[in-house]
């Protein structure tokens, strides 16, 4: 029996990382990718392959996926879009750059890399893309704006793709998870270090509210937390179902947020999200 092989990004930590263990030990032939080489390193030496790719650089895409086929002599059964970053601050407070930033990797690098190993899939007549999206894909919160922009960009983008693969054995599928136990809101803090003033902002006090969230040690999980396995389990259904769906929920929030957005006016909805 072939081996099937993935592509993953953003393997470091938490959801990759994860993920990358699991479906290395069902038996899937796995391409653990990090932005830095000194991750990469960490997971050789815990025998998976790993090598560089960082959404934002293009050459590292390019290579990733050369590598790819130079080992694998052309084929991939899967790729996993993961790696993203926050940017947290009020919308009015984030000036261009911080949403450039912010595109270039959780959109723009997910939209390349699609693009690169499609042909692959193509030639061998099948595959399976899986983006892993967000509960904020779906709604948006507050201080949240640049993650839940490039959320709601990449579910439209997938979406019409997923329509426009529809034939060619290439299935495009989104995971869409709540609230999960990473290291998101510790990467955020250099992006909101480096764009945004808060001291200067309108907002200034309530900025002191969600430093001490960003800096503050985490006493304990938000409601309704999970780990990183509860995205792997409904990414292995994804890979491995004989007809996966097309959009994976994950937590309950999800769950309660994509039923609310379709039966509460916009302003209900608006007032229970500022509500908490």
């Amino acid at each position: 029996m072939t081996v099937r092989s993935i592509l993953i990004t953003g393997c470091s930590s938490g959801i990759g990382l994860d993920a990358a263990r699991t479906l290395r030990a069902r038996g899937w032939r796995v391409f653990a990718t990090c932005r830095q080489e000194v991750d990469c390193d960490r997971l050789r030496g815990e025998g998976l392959e790993s090598f560089r790719l960082d959404y934002a650089d293009e050459a590292s895409i390019a290579d990733a996926v050369t590598e790819v086929v130079a080992r694998t002599g052309g084929t991939l059964d899967a790729l996993y879009n993961n790696g993203a970053f926050a940017c947290p601050g009020a919308v009015e407070d984030l000036p261009r750059g911080a949403l450039r930033a912010i595109f270039e990797t959780n959109l723009f690098g997910y939209h390349d890399l699609t693009r690169r190993v499609i042909p692959l899939m193509r030639a061998q007549g099948h595959g399976r893309i899986i983006n892993c999206s967000s509960v904020l894909g779906l709604v948006g919160m507050t201080w949240r704006g640049a993650y839940v922009a490039t959320k709601f960009a990449m579910e439209g983008l997938t979406d019409v793709l997923r329509i426009e693969m529809r034939g060619t054995g290439i299935d495009i599928i989104l995971i869409e998870p709540g609230p999960i136990t990473t290291r998101i809101r510790e990467n955020a803090i250099p992006h909101f270090e480096k764009w945004v003033d808060w001291q200067a902002s309108a907002r200034s006090d309530q900025y002191k509210t969600l430093r001490g969230r960003l800096y503050g040690v985490k006493a304990k999980k938000d409601a309704f937390e999970l780990g990183p396995e509860a995205v792997t389990a409904k990414l292995v259904h994804a890979l491995e179902a004989k007809r996966p769906k097309a959009r994976y929920y994950v937590t309950t929030p999800t769950y309660l947020m994509g039923a609310l957005r379709r039966v509460l006016p916009t302003r209900a909805l608006d007032w229970l999200i500022a509500r908490g």
